[in-house]
């Protein structure tokens, strides 16, 4: 189901809550919502569409990666941009990391790691940002 884009800052800044199988109806809504987005979206945290829970889904060219309850354990080649993002307006500074590792439950509900570099560890990056309560 196509959701509404979460443009409420209060409930963005919101620590998302733990993500279970629970969940996964979650993950459809987001694809759907991307999808209807897929002219400037290239990744979406649950929070954006008004559900807290620790789930993104990113479009990494190749296909959606979806992430339950991701955490970032490494971070090398610290660099600064700018990024948009569809729940708020216009455009803020960020600090990124060029080269990154996450471990997450998968859409399959098991347990990955993986390394990510370039454009998708910055949306990533960007997704968890929003999972934690950190409005760029």
């Amino acid at each position: 189901m196509i959701r509404p884009i979460n443009k409420d800052i209060v409930f963005l800044k919101k620590k998302s809550l733990p993500a279970t199988k629970a969940d996964t109806g979650v993950i459809q809504d987001l694809k759907d919502t991307m999808k209807a987005h897929k002219d400037g979206c290239v990744g979406m945290a649950a929070n954006m569409i008004g559900v807290n829970k620790r789930i993104i889904i990113i479009d990494s060219g190749m296909g959606h990666i979806v992430m339950l309850n991701p955490v970032i354990t490494r971070r090398d080649g610290r660099y600064e941009t700018e990024e948009g993002c569809l729940s708020l307006v216009g455009t803020r500074k960020a600090v990124r990391y060029q080269s990154i590792t996450v471990r997450y439950t998968g859409e399959d509900m098991k347990q990955h790691q993986a390394d990510y570099s370039g454009f998708t560890a910055q949306v990533i990056q960007h997704e968890c940002d929003h999972l934690n309560g950190v409005i760029i």
